[in-house]
């Protein structure tokens, strides 16, 4: 028998190690990907982009809150792989009748690379997470933002309405490991915000993300205009947003981003 409990603190209970895996959340199918899950993964969504070629190999079961639920029945999964946030309630609820759901909730570095650890475990893959974790705090640890000035930033992510982040988030916290002071950190997970309350902020950057909503540079000129006094950058929501094994890449890109931002500012 083997024992995992997930990230809700639930323990799920399997005969062997899960062999028969869907993945419903991408930053972490491709963790599946680089810890050599070629063959266990089964089923994806759409939104699943990294690896490319696991979206014509494998059976896409819907997007992340519209699953086809009878796609992933007819899979016969022993493992789906679930987050709180990205998945919706009644989807996951309905899939944990039936089938084993292990359920990520990730805020920070410290939960992502728990989240790493335990799937690594429960999947028999020890060596390849172990190194993996290895490798992404050694490249945080680099990083050593300490000595660098902290940047004021607001960081958006949806344009109608405007949203942006708050505390308790997962981009939050990689905004303080890039070195930055989120303006609207006082606010809770995802605020709706305006640009009179951006105005009131001042921030010296404004960080427009590629994801979930995909910001394009036109975008630019706008918001230099109405704030003269911030510089404006499109940044990749997949490195601030994905915590699985892209966590890798993120220190370098924002050692790249501060970088940029120091010499404009």
């Amino acid at each position: 028998m083997i024992f995992s409990t997930d990230q809700l603190g639930r323990q799920l209970t399997f005969q062997k190690s899960p062999i028969k895996i869907i993945s419903i959340v991408p930053s972490q199918t491709e963790l599946l990907f680089d810890l050599n899950l070629e063959e266990e993964v089964l089923g994806i969504t759409k939104f699943c982009v990294h690896p490319t070629e696991w979206l014509k190999s494998k059976t896409i079961v819907g997007g992340t809150k519209n699953l086809t639920i009878n796609k992933i029945r007819n899979l016969k999964p022993d493992l789906i792989l679930a987050n709180k946030e990205e998945n919706s309630k009644e989807d996951i609820a309905l899939l944990g009748n039936e089938f084993n759901v292990w359920i990520s909730d990730i805020k920070n570095l410290k939960d992502a690379l728990h989240m790493i650890k335990s799937i690594s475990e429960l999947l028999n893959r020890y060596k390849e997470g172990n190194k993996l974790i290895q490798q992404i705090e050694n490249n945080f640890e680099k990083l050593n933002v300490g000595k660098r000035k902290e940047i004021s930033c607001v960081y958006l992510i949806w344009e109608t309405p405007l949203m942006t982040v708050g505390d308790d988030t997962f981009i939050d916290d990689m905004l303080k490991h890039a070195g930055f002071r989120n303006v609207f950190g006082e606010l809770s997970r995802y605020p709706e915000i305006d640009y009179e309350k951006i105005d009131n902020k001042k921030p010296e950057v404004i960080l427009l993300s590629s994801e979930p909503y995909p910001y394009f540079d036109k975008k630019i000129t706008e918001f230099e205009l109405l704030f003269p006094y911030s510089k404006i950058f499109m940044v990749d929501g997949e490195i601030f947003s994905w915590y699985g094994s892209r966590l890798k890449k993120a220190p370098l890109y924002f050692k790249e981003l501060r970088d940029k931002i120091e010499s404009a500012l």
